[in-house]
């Protein structure tokens, strides 16, 4: 029996142990070491009787290898009579656990095989980008300010400001169609369709809008035009009529012409209006002139809506007519109208001629189609230019009326050569029945070329009209 008296945990020799206490301690002993290796064979009997992972690959698992058994050592190596956990502790021993579920296996890579190397660790994540920038407020017009608090029920809230206001192109706002035919075959076939089909204008259609667009140029004040020729009976009273009522119809102003022929004109007589007999020596003698209704007592009015003054019937008044009469009648037109033509006579020479060359601001020079009425123009042309009036001849306008049916087929190419290069342009008058007559000149009875060959010349002058802007009116 252990000595009851001696402290636990003093070391004791082995003399001083009794018989029967090492054969205890050496049971125990025994007893410890038989109970570690059953545990032990019991956890590798449970681990090789676990089944096997079936996503694992299937690797031959070497045997596990035989326990080890440790031998108890002898009883003369223990210090003192220990309990089994003391013992336990001492050879740090394992004590028994509770059972708990095996891990799984895992899997050897067969022998021979190069072992793959880990995979390098993934990149960091770029950081995400930054937010875009805000765009810049637009700034109010100047003198806005905001409100400084809402406003009450009923106003209409403070108008809102953008950066860059909406476009306000025609393109996007007027719907653009074409224009309605005016002949051919594109009227007819707009006609049938009742205007579901509209094939557009012909090309002479869009020539001739052209052409009314140049005619139809504003005018800053008055246009003087002269229309003279030193040859008698070659259409130059035809000529003013044509192109007075070309100017007239195709504008919407007021246009004069002027007979200051002193040799009896029959600029009058070739309009069918009578309701006044006046000629340009009442309208020089008439003191109440103030406004339009009284200069139009003494016109006649065309049917094109040309107003036409009459010359003086009495030869020997009519030749009284001098030049200060002239500038007088000029200075009483030009209050009330926008363009006025004067049907000079064939006396170059006359005293009237003075002023009606300083006054006017084109000459339409008009001669027939032949080579002695063509030289005789460009005489006048001669003399013009000597005597001050070059301007004049280069922006002249020649116009070879035919007054005889054929006679223009003359093959003049070197009468257009000549006076295209000494003029601004040269016109032909073909031949009409209806200007034959000698009577008012109705657009609605011309042929189609006569009618075309006016517009033409009115355009011609009519292209002179935005460049007098910004020069003396009247001299």
């Amino acid at each position: 029996m252990p000595d009851e008296n001696r402290p636990i945990g003093e070391p004791t020799s082995l003399d001083d142990l009794a018989p029967g206490e090492l054969d205890e301690v050496e049971a125990r002993a025994a007893a410890l070491l038989e109970q570690i290796a059953a545990q032990r064979t019991a956890r590798q009997i449970h681990t090789a009787t676990s089944p096997a992972d079936d996503t694992t690959d299937a690797f031959e698992v070497p045997p596990p290898a035989a326990p080890v058994r440790r031998l108890a050592p002898p009883p003369w190596q223990m210090h003192s009579p220990i309990g089994s956990r003391e013992f336990a502790e001492r050879f740090e021993l394992d004590e028994p656990e509770p059972q708990r579920p095996a891990a799984e296996p895992v899997p050897e890579p067969p022998t021979g095989l190069i072992p793959i190397p880990p995979l390098p660790p993934r990149p960091a994540p770029l950081p995400p980008p930054p937010p875009p920038p805000l765009p810049p407020l637009p700034f109010p017009p100047p003198g806005f300010m905001p409100p400084l608090a809402p406003p009450p029920v009923g106003m209409a809230p403070p108008p809102q400001y953008s950066a860059v206001p909406p476009s306000l192109d025609d393109a996007g706002i007027i719907n653009r169609t074409r224009s309605a035919p005016h002949s051919g075959w594109r009227r007819a076939v707009h006609l049938a369709s009742a205007g579901r089909l509209n094939p557009g204008e012909s090309r002479k259609e869009r020539e001739r809008e052209d052409l009314l667009s140049q005619i139809r140029q504003p005018i800053a004040g008055d246009f003087r035009i002269a229309v003279l020729s030193i040859k008698g009976g070659v259409g130059k009273t035809t000529t003013t009529l044509g192109l007075g009522s070309a100017l007239s119809m195709m504008r919407h102003d007021r246009v004069i012409a002027v007979d200051a022929n002193p040799d009896r004109g029959t600029l009058a007589e070739r309009v069918r209006d009578a309701s006044s007999q006046s000629t340009v020596r009442d309208l020089l003698s008439d003191p109440d002139i103030q406004r339009y209704a009284d200069v139009r007592a003494h016109t006649r009015m065309a049917g094109s809506r040309l107003e036409v003054l009459a010359s003086e019937q009495e030869p020997a008044v009519s030749e009284v007519f001098g030049e200060s009469d002239y500038r007088r009648t000029i200075s009483i037109l030009r209050r009330y109208y926008n363009i006025i033509l004067t049907d000079c006579g064939t006396g170059i020479m006359h005293s009237a001629m003075a002023g009606v060359l300083d006054l006017a601001h084109a000459i339409v020079l008009v001669s027939s189609p032949a080579i002695d009425a063509a030289r005789s123009a460009s005489a006048t042309l001669d003399w013009l230019m000597q005597h001050g009036h070059s301007a004049l001849v280069r922006e002249a306008h020649v116009v070879l009326s035919a007054s005889r049916p054929g006679s223009a087929k003359l093959k003049l190419d070197k009468v257009y050569e000549h006076f295209e290069a000494r003029c601004r342009s040269v016109h032909m008058i073909p031949f009409d029945p209806h200007l034959a007559e000698g009577a008012d000149v109705d657009f609605d009875l011309l042929d189609p070329a006569t009618l075309q060959a006016y517009l033409e010349l009115a355009a011609a002058v009519a292209e002179k009209f935005p460049r007098l802007r910004g020069a003396p009116q009247y001299r």
